[in-house]
């Protein structure tokens, strides 16, 4: 028998998350079936979806998140010994999962798990990031609903998280001027420096209308909102006739008790005839390898890079995702277990 070490949710989330709202607990494993595999978890993933939804009807249970995990065992012609799987096995050491079954995250969508393809010697971890989820909502979320040109003014703010700097780059692949906001002054650094952002602004130091002024005068085609709140209120002021808007996320309220207000949107709306679409990613589920591959391309090519805040140890798996919501990671936060 495997005993499985796993964070199960004690309490909802009340404002920012705490490691109280976390319990650390053992289960044994029954032996595999027909049809099963047994995974043993490498790395697991903290992401801000994780905030963003109401978990009170899983307290006691396992918490969500996805995990890149290697088959121990398997009894499924599908998997093998020693395969790399991606899947929402959630915050657990090891699973047993029926192989032709998907995986719930305990909320409304269930993820079919997958092996990973060959990474051409990257590390197993990108199939959390840049490889993963948050590189295929890069990848299809604004090349899919922004549509960019050459020599148009895209803006993406968290610009320095796993999914705002990947937008940026795909954005200058594609030929666009790319102006970012970021949470810090090495972020914001890194983002011009290092993978060319034309403009790129430290939010809690400027004011976002004045920035917007500054580097994009002729207004802004694409807007990528990971953020929401007051900020895009003021992108989607400056947007131009025709502009698109890709609803990723809302971090700036995930923590807040009371929904916050911000300056309406529909007049902007209205008057430039601009086009906002929310999304979840695995809308393009059935594409899910085209992204992956051509990231890896872009990677080979020079042309996209990524970064990674790596997290040692399952026990500080509720530290990495604290931290995650306050903005200490750098790129993709994952933990190595």
């Amino acid at each position: 028998m495997v005993k499985a070490r796993k964070w199960i949710i004690a309490k909802n989330f009340e404002g920012a998350p705490k490691e109280s709202n976390f319990k650390l607990v053992e289960e044994e494993l029954p032996a595999i079936k027909n049809g099963e595999i047994l995974l043993e978890a490498l790395y697991f993933s903290v992401d801000p979806y994780m905030r963003a939804f109401d978990l009170s009807g899983l307290i006691g249970q396992r918490m969500v998140g996805s995990q890149v995990a290697k088959v121990l065992e398997s009894k499924h012609q599908g998997y093998k010994p020693g395969d790399l799987v991606m899947g929402y096995f959630g915050w657990q050491s090891h699973s047993v999962h029926h192989g032709d079954e998907p995986c719930s995250l305990g909320l409304d969508s269930k993820i079919k798990p997958y092996v990973m393809p060959d990474f051409q010697g990257l590390s197993p971890s990108l199939g959390l990031g840049v490889l993963g989820m948050p590189g295929n909502t890069s990848y299809f979320g604004f090349l899919e609903i922004c549509q960019p040109k050459a020599g148009e003014t895209v803006v993406v703010n968290a610009a320095a998280g796993a999914v705002g700097m990947h937008v940026g780059q795909i954005a200058k692949i594609k030929g666009c001027k790319v102006i970012g906001f970021a949470g810090s002054d090495d972020k914001v650094d890194w983002l011009k420096k290092e993978i060319g952002f034309d403009a790129a602004y430290n939010y809690k130091k400027v004011d976002i209308d004045a920035a917007l002024a500054e580097a994009a005068p002729n207004g802004v085609d694409c807007y990528f909102d990971n953020v929401g709140g007051e900020m895009s209120s003021t992108v989607i002021n400056r947007m131009n006739h025709f502009g698109r808007i890709s609803i990723c996320g809302a971090i700036s309220a995930y923590n807040d008790t009371e929904k916050p207000k911000a300056t309406i949107i529909q007049g902007a709306m209205n008057r430039s005839e601009l086009k906002m679409e929310g999304f979840m990613v695995y809308r393009w589920e059935d594409r899910w390898l085209e992204g992956i591959k051509q990231n890896i391309a872009w990677i080979k090519e020079g042309k996209l890079k990524y970064q990674e805040t790596v997290t040692k140890g399952f026990e500080n798996i509720p530290k990495a995702f604290i931290e995650m919501m306050e903005g200490k990671n750098f790129g993709k936060a994952v933990i190595k277990a």
